[in-house]
């Protein structure tokens, strides 16, 4: 007998389902790889081991000199009193950090408070009017000799 011309054997899948299905299970799997990876407690980053500076009186030396070089720029025109008094503040904080090896220009005066540093906060804070405040704006010399103290008192 012959077999039922009603039968008709079993139909193969596409190979794109099988793909399909593989994607599928790769970004399951990578879905649960970062959620794992992400939520891991990481190592904490150590810094840099900070070597202080050879000679601290070259230091300040150097940065005296820099301090009266933007005083020169000043009185010769090429910078503005404000720009002036940034650039005395960044030297100050510069100092601090060649120093110290505190990150001293990236802080805010809050976070130099906060920090042990002898008279850098106190010489930022008085700087800061020139930088940020209103016109009229303190005289540059003023801030110089207020940046040069900084530098000069630093033991």
């Amino acid at each position: 007998m012959r077999a039922d011309p009603g039968l008709i054997g079993p139909l193969q899948y596409s190979p794109g389902w099988m793909w399909a299905g593989l994607a599928l299970l790769a970004l399951v799997l990578g879905w649960y790889c970062f959620v794992f990876l992400s939520t891991r407690q990481r190592w904490p980053v150590l810094p840099a081991r900070f070597t202080a500076p050879p000679d601290l009186h070259d230091l300040k030396e150097a940065y005296l000199q820099r301090i009266d070089a933007v005083v020169a720029d000043v009185d010769a025109g090429l910078l503005t009193a404000r720009q002036s008094h940034q650039e005395l503040s960044l030297l100050v904080r510069r100092f601090a950090r060649d120093v110290s090896g505190v990150d001293a220009p990236r802080m805010t005066l809050a976070e130099l408070h906060g920090h042990p540093l002898p008279g850098i906060a106190e010489a930022v804070r008085s700087i800061y009017p020139g930088e940020f405040g209103m016109e009229p704006l303190p005289p540059v010399r003023q801030s110089a000799e207020t940046a040069r103290q900084a530098v000069w008192q630093w033991n």
